[in-house]
């Protein structure tokens, strides 16, 4: 409970004091906070981007740096500090995908989380663990051990096809020809429909 409150007051510090909130409730936003459905593995993610689903945005809120050094395929990059600069709203503020933040681990991807809800936003996610998670299962996956049960060793066997899949090469593959990967054609982003206020009636 004290890691959601943090989560949450390190987002809340985030928003414009200036605006006006016209977001969702405390009490809702804790109930979504606490709700593990906001999570995807690294596990789903890798098969979405495998399989080219076209109905997710990956949103890397990490510094540049960080950014250039490493990042999942077709990730945008919006850094924490740049998430409500009105540029970025459509990759928001939409409903036509599945938006799922990422950081190195949790932290950052969940303050943009909680500053999205905080807003209103629908169809936020975050990648559990991060990249942390994403290096410690996609891309090095831990061989099973011989007692392990035969689900471990099939998640492994899934795991270690995802590796390949994003460049990791294995002593028994020998040397392969280079494998063009297709990418999914760029997403249109269509953003939210904002309802225009009526003027007020009266007056002299």
């Amino acid at each position: 409970m004290a890691l959601i409150l943090l989560v949450l007051s390190g987002g809340l510090l985030l928003l414009p004091k200036a605006s006006k909130q016209e977001g969702i409730n405390a009490e809702q936003l804790l109930g979504r906070v606490i709700s593990p459905e906001r999570y995807i593995s690294t596990d789903q993610i890798a098969d979405k981007i495998i399989g080219q689903d076209p109905s997710f945005i990956l949103i890397d809120v990490r510094d540049a740096e960080n950014y250039k050094n490493y990042s999942l395929p077709n990730a945008l990059h919006i850094p924490l500090k740049n998430l409500l600069d009105e540029e970025h709203e459509p990759y928001l503020n939409q409903s036509q995908y599945d938006v799922v933040f990422f950081s190195n681990d949790n932290f950052y991807a969940d303050q943009a989380w909680v500053l999205g809800n905080r807003l209103g936003y629908k169809n936020l996610r975050v990648l559990r663990g991060g990249l942390n998670e994403w290096y410690a299962t996609i891309i090095n996956p831990s061989i099973p051990d011989e007692n392990m049960s035969a689900e471990a060793f099939e998640l492994y066997s899934t795991r270690k096809a995802a590796s390949m899949f994003f460049g990791v090469m294995y002593p028994e593959q020998g040397k392969v020809e280079d494998v063009v990967v297709q990418k999914p054609a760029p997403k249109q982003i269509i953003p939210v429909k904002k309802k225009k206020k009526r003027p007020a009636e009266g007056g002299c």
